[in-house]
Order: C-alpha cells, then structure tokens, then sequence
C-alpha cells in the first residue's frame, strides 16, 4: 500500500562499520501516502492533528533500533515547493521500533491543483550531535484537491465533509438570492422557540428557496466525475461548491456538498447519503427530531422542489439499509474533519 525510500546511509567520513557493528545500527523505512498517492482532504485533516492523534499523513517513518541502548533522533519532512518542514524528536528504546506520522502543512499551491501532480518527499535524519544518520528521497503523486478517495465500503466516506463549505463567500451569496423567495425574508435556520411541527415547516421552506434560489442561478446536472491515477474504482472527482456555482454544474455528490453547505451555514444539520451509483443530501426537520427532509439534488435546475424530494423518497425506499450511507456533517466536525482551504 505504501511507496518505500532507499534505505541507504550519507556516511562517506566514517570508516565501513563491520558487520557486528551495522546489524546494530538504526534502520529507517520511509513510506508516503496510499501507495504513494497524497489526497489534499486527507494531509489537510492530519494536519490539524498532532503527530500524536494521527493514524496515517503524508509521509510514515519507521525507526528500528536493535541495539541495547535507546537514542534519540531528529526527524525532518519536508516536500520542497509544496510545503513547509515538520521536524519530530523521538525517543527510540533499545531493541524497538517507533513509527514518526508526518503531515507538514501544505501551501495553498496544493488545494489549487487541479491534476495529479509529481513531487518528492525528502527525509533528513541526525542524532543529538547533529550528526547526520539518514537522507533520502522518496517519489509522491499528489492528488487534484477536487479527488475524494472513499476506500473500499466508503471507510472514508466522512471526509466528504472536506467539500461542504458554508462559509464560502459564493455560498453566502446564494443564500442571500434565497432569503428574498421567502415570507418575512428571512433564513433562521431552526429557531429553538419554534415547536418541532414549527420547525419542520420552516425547514421545509428555507430548504425550498435555496433550491429555487440555485435554480435561477442556473445550477443543473453535469456529470464531470472522471479521476487519474490509482485507485479508481474508489476515488472520483468532486466539484467544490465554489466550482458548482461558478459553473453552473452540479452532479449527485457536487450537489449534495452544495446543498449541505448552505444547511450547515444556517446552524441546520445535514447529511450526505450515498447509495449504489447516486447521492442525496438531507437536512434535521427540526433540532431535535431524528426526521430528515431529503433532496434529489441531481433535480435541481430540471424539476420543481416538491417533485425532487418525491424522488428522493422513492429513490431511498428502493434500498435496504445496509446498502445506505449516511455522513452527519455534525458528526464529521466532531471527528476534527473541517473544510479544506478554500481556493481563490
């Protein structure tokens, strides 16, 4: 799964160790991202972590010690062009192996990619003394910032939370456009006052004017879901909200980012619900309903609202539970997956 660095020293002052001494020595084993592919939504999120709380990143170190006595090491990742350096001081005891997670913090020059992209990661290794222990290379493929992976049975399916964006500046825009389709010209989201059947029918129509309001804006269907690279059968394309505006195309999964951004701009709750081949977004009826108002949004711009969320009713009805996914973009925030970095 993983792309592994030559394991070779830089000791060209020392004399040649014997062969006692070198089954001694430290070992290093370098990979980088699945298989050497780097996604944007993932390295933004474990970015955000410490070294500690990341399970994967851009770029894994394994450090073997066999020797009886432990050392200490400076560790230093960096993917020239593409980010800054993250440097880690770990503690090997004697007779173990440490795993170092690296996620240094990408430039904004990595959510602007638009296709796979050639880079390498350089590894430098030196002990307290300064002294250098290990330097290499190892080749990465960098992903287009629009590429979701989803791993086999969606296991990544929560980071499609990445993509909803409700504080895009063209998000705000298109909620503005709807306030002025409903009574009172107003978007309040829940409003806790309200009785839950108060609510519902608020949801209802808020829900409605942002479809009416992406309508006049002209969004409707193109598919535009094509990827490179490994892991196709996995990963797909997906247009930002920024994208699906400026563009006027949205397909299924563009839409239901779409949708839920602007939901989750008004302090509503919504979901992403994948099912065999398609996407819908839902939104909470009402705060604290377990009831949700879904949308077809692959509709949008071809049929009117009522006739969309009859669609997604019956689109949803067809499938056994088992067969449904749904990603609470609440539930996403709370694991630490926010949106990545919004391109200009």
């Amino acid at each position: 799964m993983t792309a592994s660095a030559d394991n070779s020293f830089d000791r060209s002052d020392r004399v040649t160790p014997t062969a006692e001494a070198r089954s001694l020595e430290a070992t290093y084993k370098v990979e980088a991202g699945l298989q050497g592919d780097i996604f944007p939504a993932f390295v933004n999120y474990a970015s955000l972590r410490s070294p500690e709380q990341r399970s994967w990143g851009a770029v894994t170190v394994t450090i073997s010690n066999p020797s009886d006595s432990s050392t200490r090491q400076r560790v230093s990742v960096i993917i020239p062009g593409w980010s800054e350096e993250e440097v880690q001081f770990a503690e090997i005891p004697a007779k173990t192996t440490r795993k170092l997670i690296f996620a240094p913090t990408f430039h904004q020059k990595l959510f602007e990619n638009r296709e796979i992209a050639a880079a390498t990661a350089k590894i430098s290794i030196s002990d307290n003394a300064g002294r250098q222990l290990y330097r290499g290379t190892v080749p990465v493929r960098l992903r287009a910032a629009q590429d979701m992976f989803w791993g086999e049975r969606f296991k990544y399916a929560p980071f499609i939370a990445s993509w909803v964006t409700p504080h895009d500046t063209r998000i705000e825009q298109i909620l503005s456009r709807a306030k002025e389709l409903v009574p009172g010209r107003r978007l309040p989201g829940y409003e806790e006052w309200k009785s839950a059947a108060e609510q519902e029918k608020s949801t209802f129509v808020q829900a409605r004017a942002i479809y009416s309001a992406l309508q006049q804006q002209g969004v409707s269907y193109v598919k535009s879901s094509l990827t490179f690279g490994t892991h196709q059968e996995t990963s797909q394309r997906i247009r930002t909200p920024r994208e699906s505006i400026a563009q006027n195309s949205a397909n299924c999964i563009d839409g239901a980012v779409l949708f839920a951004s602007a939901f989750e701009n008004l302090g509503m709750e919504p979901l992403v619900v994948l099912v065999p081949g398609h996407a819908y977004v839902g939104v909470k009826v009402a705060e604290k309903s377990d009831r949700y108002l879904y949308i077809d949004t692959a509709m949008t711009g071809r049929v009117p609202f009522e006739q969309s969320v009859k669609i997604a009713d019956q689109g949803l009805s067809r499938y056994m539970p088992s067969q449904i996914t749904r990603i609470s973009i609440a539930q996403a925030r709370e694991q630490g997956i926010y949106p990545m970095p919004l391109t200009r």
